[in-house]
This record gives C-alpha cells, structure tokens and sequence, in this order.
C-alpha cells in the first residue's frame, strides 16, 4: 500500500515587537514610553505599556514595558495577547538610561545574545553603596560595558546625558533618538519626530536631543562651519596642560592632567602648578628606575590630587552654591515649567572646622578666648538647616565660599600642607628602599578625605599604619601594608584595623 504524504509548510508566528525601558526618576522613561505608545498606534499597531516602579538606591527606577503588534496581521475575530511585563531571554530591544541601569538589565536576563539590542548611555550615576563606600566603592565601567558587549546581540553606547544637557532637554529624548538611529523598529525618522510634534511639551528641545541621539546611533556625521581663524591667547589653564604634556609621561598624563583640573577648580593656577612641582621628582625617580608603567608616579598624582583639594567649610560652600548643582538637582526631580525648587541643607560645622576656616590670627583667637569659644559652640551644637534657593541662604553659603582668596593664610591650609609634604617625603624614602611598598604608602593617603568626623577617622587610622612602618621588610612587605589598608577601610569603628595591628605590638 502507498501511502501518498503531503507537507504543509509551516509559517514563522508573527511576533509582537518587545520593548523594556529602565530610567530613573526624572529621566521621562514614562515620556519615552508614551513617545513609543503613541508613534504605534498611529501607524496601525496595537500597543501596550505597563511599568513597574522600584528603587535603585539613588532616586526611583522604573521599568517600563512596551509590545506593539501590526493590526494587518491580526487575524478575523483574533486579538493578540500582550504580556504585562518582560520575561528573561525574550526581549527584543532594552533602552537603558544609564550604565548601572544596563547591567541590571543583563542580571534580570532581559538582555541576551541571540536577540537584543541594547541602547544605553555610559554616564554613570552612582548608587547610594558606592558613595558611602569607605573607600572607592565605584563599580569597574569598564567591567560593565564588557558585559554589555557580551551579553547583547546589538550594543549602542554613548553619553546621553551629556548630550541631554547640551540640548536644554532630557535624556529621554536622545535615547529616541538613539533607537531611531538604530533602525530597529518599522518607522522612519519622521515618524519619530511627528510622535514628538504631537506630544507638544518642549518640543524644540526634544527634537534637538532626538537629532543628537540620532545621529550618534547612526554614525552620521555632523560638520561644524567653518569659522574665521581666531588669534590663540593661552588661558592659564592650557598653559599649565601645554607644561604638563611636556615634563610628565603620557603613561601618567591622563591622571595628571585631571588632578591639575582639580586643583585649578579647589583654588587657584599658582596652586596647579604647585601640584606639577611636587610630581617632578617621582616622574624623575620612575625614569631612573626605567619603569615604563610608572606605578610610583600615577599613584602619587591620583593621592596628591586628592590630598591638596582636601574638603574643608569653603569647598563645601561654593560646591552647594553652583549653578550645575542647581541644574543637577532640578534634572534629578523632574522640575517642570512653572514649578519651584527649594533645596535645604543640613549644616553642622564644629568648633575646629570654624576655626581652621577663618584667618590663622582669628583661628587662634577664638582657641585662646574662653568666653568666644563657648559661645560658638552653644550656637552650632545643633546644626543649621539653611535653604540655598533663597536669598538669605545663598548668601550665606556664599560669602563663607568667598574665604577662599584667604584659604592659603587659614590654620588647616598650613597644616594640611605640611602632612603632604611630609607624606610625600615618607613615600620617596620608601619607595628608594622598598618600590612596591612606596607605592602601597602612596595608595595609602587615600584614608584620609572627607571632613569632620570622617576625615579625624581617616586621618587617625593611616597615622597608626604609618607608625608601624618602619617594622614592614622583606618581600611581603607591600602585600602586608595593603591588608592594613583594607582593615581601616572595613568599618567606621576601626576594630578590623584594631585587630590586624595587634602583631605590632609590643
């Protein structure tokens, strides 16, 4: 008997087009979201949007879900059935606002390589676990977008917050425009911009966000005009970079040039170029030694920089008076047309920060005057809540910001000064003796930031580290200094570090 078999070909299932987007609160991923809604509608796909709120341990995150599906495709008395949320390894485009953002996604397995692309920017906003970190808690970026190629089938990245800002919009906008450069949906560019028209808030700034976002997703080009050649008067700033080019190697240069950005910012260009002076001779130790990586002299800029731009009342002040300050935080709250923002800072400076801020002669009164003492202590024992946005407040804040063409003749200016000096003529003695262990001890510093309480703790544990020193020899010598250094950073009470000296002592 023969048995005659025919086959049916089989057609691939339509399937609905899967969107998650993952911004934080005030970025407008719900904008974002109604942008995608709206743009699917109006060229005949059914679409639907949920979210689904959560905190990511800076400001609220949100994970918006889209899925569209063309009416043309649907079937007779059919309706497609649309999933209220993303499920891991099924998701075909992840739009993520920030680079935390776009690991998290790859942790839920919304982000895998046989299907997604991912949109992200790669502006960092750190959560609140790396910022009270006792030391550098930052996540490794590098680490993160490494992840992000492995884990993507498509991966875009750029800064999109920077191009936010430049347009006078929000990042929401760029990243629009950032999947309409991509080309992975079914629309074209103008479909895009009209869904933005149509919205009809901020539009202007929107669309020059979305072109932006656009034209970097796509590769396209933008040619400035040509201006008329300008005569080139050298600002103090790029002398001191031209000087720093020159003197110091490009192993070390990236690090040097932003601690000398650091220190023209804290003060002044004298003091940059203060900062270029004390780097000379580790620059010159490194080039007798012959080594090529120069460990000695890039952590010695990291730790200088940060040890001359040290936080004290005046930087404190002109740091909350800022105009990007203002800006940031109107950005992080979604500050809309026509509202107010009031921002109001908690205050607690102590007797010695009050002190060690005002001239030395004045610093020394006040430490001497019984009567003046007491006082100032009974009037800041509580603390000030001082509201920047107004007047009164601003002033404030900004007339203690103005100390700072006094700093250099205030007590802590002179004693801050003279434990770097004597630190960095600690590090050189060792380093001649011992090169991993100078460049441990120059690591070392890095315990003392901060101010108030912070920095006396700081301060207080690399002095203990820094008394044993002199018993630390042999080969093991470095690895021993840096499981000091991990102990002091383990807790604020200091019982790790307690406990890791105890072989010291006698």
């Amino acid at each position: 008997m023969n048995q005659h078999l025919t086959q049916t070909p089989v057609t691939s299932p339509v399937r609905s087009i899967r969107i998650a987007v993952l911004a934080m609160g005030g970025e407008g991923g719900g904008v974002l979201a109604n942008w995608l809604i709206d743009m699917a509608r109006a060229h005949d796909y059914t679409a639907q949007m949920t979210s689904v709120p959560g905190v990511a341990q800076r400001t609220g995150a949100t994970i918006y879900y889209i899925e569209m599906f063309p009416l043309a495709r649907i079937g007779a008395g059919q309706h497609p059935v649309l999933a209220l949320m993303p499920v891991p390894g099924d998701v075909d485009i992840v739009l993520a606002s920030e680079l935390m953002e776009a690991g998290r996604a790859i942790q839920r397995g919304f982000v895998t390589p046989d299907r997604t692309s991912l949109i992200a920017s790669s502006h960092r906003v750190f959560s609140m676990t790396e910022r009270v970190a006792m030391a550098d808690g930052r996540v490794d970026e590098q680490a993160l977008l490494t992840a992000c190629r492995a884990a993507a089938n498509r991966f875009i990245s750029f800064d999109m917050m920077r191009m936010a800002e430049q347009s006078g919009s929000v990042i929401s906008a760029v990243m629009f425009g950032a999947l309409a450069g991509a080309g992975l949906l079914p629309f074209n560019r103008q479909a895009f911009e009209q869904t933005i028209r149509e919205g009809g808030v901020g539009v202007q700034a929107s669309l020059r966000a979305f072109a932006s976002g656009f034209s970097a997703a796509s590769g396209e080009l933008i040619t400035p005009p040509d201006e008329p050649a300008k005569p080139v008067t050298q600002t103090p700033s790029q002398a001191l970079h031209q000087q720093a080019r020159a003197q110091f190697p490009a192993q070390a240069l990236e690090l040097i040039t932003a601690g000398l950005d650091q220190c023209l910012d804290w003060q002044d260009p004298a003091y940059a170029r203060l900062y270029l002076e004390r780097l000379q001779p580790f620059a010159a130790f490194d080039q007798a030694r012959g080594d090529g990586e120069h460990r000695l002299l890039q952590e010695v800029a990291r730790q200088l920089a940060l040890s001359m731009s040290y936080e004290d009342t005046i930087r404190v002040a002109d740091l909350k008076i800022r105009k990007s300050r203002f800006e940031r935080v109107a950005q992080e709250v979604g500050l809309k047309d026509g509202q107010l923002l009031e921002i109001r800072e908690y205050l607690h400076p102590r007797l010695q920060e009050i002190v060690e801020t005002v001239p030395a002669f004045l610093g020394r009164f006040i430490v001497t005057t019984g009567w003046l003492k007491s006082l100032i202590e009974r009037l800041t024992s509580e603390g000030k809540t001082v509201e920047t946005t107004s007047i009164r407040g601003f002033v404030m804040l900004y007339l203690v910001a103005s100390l700072r063409r006094w700093r250099r003749s205030n007590l802590r200016y002179a004693y801050e000064q003279n434990t770097i000096q004597h630190w960095l003529g600690l590090v050189m003695d060792t380093a001649k003796r011992d090169y991993a262990l100078g460049v441990e001890l120059a690591e070392l510093r890095g315990l003392v930031k901060g101010y108030g309480d912070t920095h006396a703790r700081g301060t207080d544990n690399f002095n203990r580290i820094c008394a044993v020193l002199p018993q630390l020899e042999g080969p093991q010598a470095s690895q021993t200094l840096m499981a000091l250094r991990k102990a002091a950073n383990a807790d604020e009470t200091a019982k790790a570090l307690d406990t890791a000296l105890l072989p010291f002592q006698h």
